[in-house]
């Protein structure tokens, strides 16, 4: 008979404050990155690099090399966000959450060569470290020979009533993922409007923050679609966060933990905005931070649990549900 409460082994112990720290330490180098990227340092490395093989082969020039750069560490941002998250959900026996963290170790792992590679590289291996035993057992919930006891009787599980009542921090997270993701769609199709009618405006402030922009192959046609583009997909992801928020509220446990992890996302862009003096984003930003603090509290989380008595279940009832 398997352990219901089996103890945490201690490499997944490992695995996720590795997972947690490397990500908190990746943030910290995709700022530095970021802040330095404009100096005259990085720019003689950057000439230095595209003056001699294999860059001058590129056929690009150091305004392109610049924006993949910061691209990349955008995606690296977004991913250790994300990553971070996950590993503390890891650490509370989430399948889904180790699922989503070694997914997330790709791009991690790849788009992180640009702040060195080696924090992602810890990152991504810790998160195939929840693959192997004693882990993957602990994770099936099936008993770990090293801590078996075969007599010691079982303690009494905390089960979480299906009719247990909504707690407010759950309703507040949701409306406030509502509001938000509302406005954020508004504003988004309000802008796509404007472009489609009036794109000299939009194109004209391209031009003047980047007059090289023809020269680099990029022509306004391209610009425009490229534009259009984005706005479609940060509508979906607005989109994609309300129905996230309509299954926390029918009490779907992975659904919590995705919009966790799209809030913290979503925090991230507006505190890089706000840092570059789009103010305006500190009201998405302050949002994020509640609705995730409110997903996280104690307690919220017992009422997502799925807890099942201790014991074999009766005849006829199905085994307990992961």
């Amino acid at each position: 008979m398997s352990d219901p409460t089996p103890t945490r082994p201690r490499q997944v112990t490992m695995a996720g404050w590795l997972i947690m720290v490397g990500s908190v330490f990746a943030l910290g180098l995709v700022i530095d990155r970021l802040s330095g990227l404009h100096t005259l340092e990085t720019q003689q490395k950057i000439n230095a690099f595209l003056a001699t093989s294999p860059g001058s082969e590129l056929g690009i020039g150091s305004d392109t090399v610049v924006s993949g750069i910061r691209t990349l560490a955008m995606v690296t941002a977004g991913c250790a966000t994300a990553a971070g998250i996950l590993g503390y959900q890891v650490l509370r026996r989430s399948r889904s959450a180790r699922a989503a963290v070694t997914v997330l170790a790709v791009p991690l792992f790849l788009a992180g060569t640009v702040t060195g590679g080696f924090i992602t590289s810890v990152v991504a291996a810790s998160a195939a470290i929840l693959w192997l035993q004693p882990a993957r057992a602990w994770f099936n919930g099936d008993p770990i020979p090293e801590r078996r006891t075969a007599l010691a009787p079982a303690a009494p599980a905390t089960v979480a009533p299906s009719d247990a009542q909504r707690p407010p921090t759950v309703l507040w997270a949701c409306v406030l993922t509502w509001v938000f993701s509302g406005l954020v769609v508004v504003g988004l199709l309000a802008t796509a409007v404007v472009l489609a009618v009036s794109p000299d405006l939009m194109l004209d402030e391209a031009h003047r923050q980047n007059p090289d922009l023809a020269d680099q192959g990029v022509s306004d046609t391209v610009l425009i679609g490229f534009t259009f583009l984005v706005l479609a997909g940060l509508v979906l992801w607005a989109l994609s966060a309300a129905v996230l928020a309509v299954l926390v509220f029918r009490r779907i446990d992975w659904a919590r933990i995705v919009l966790i992890v799209s809030a913290a996302t979503c925090a991230v862009f507006c505190l890089v905005g706000v840092a570059v003096g789009a103010f305006l984003l500190v009201l998405p930003l302050l949002a994020s931070v509640a609705c995730i603090g409110m997903l996280l509290r104690a307690d919220t989380r017992p009422w997502f649990a799925r807890a099942t008595p201790p014991g074999p279940p009766p005849p006829g009832v199905g085994g307990p549900l992961r």
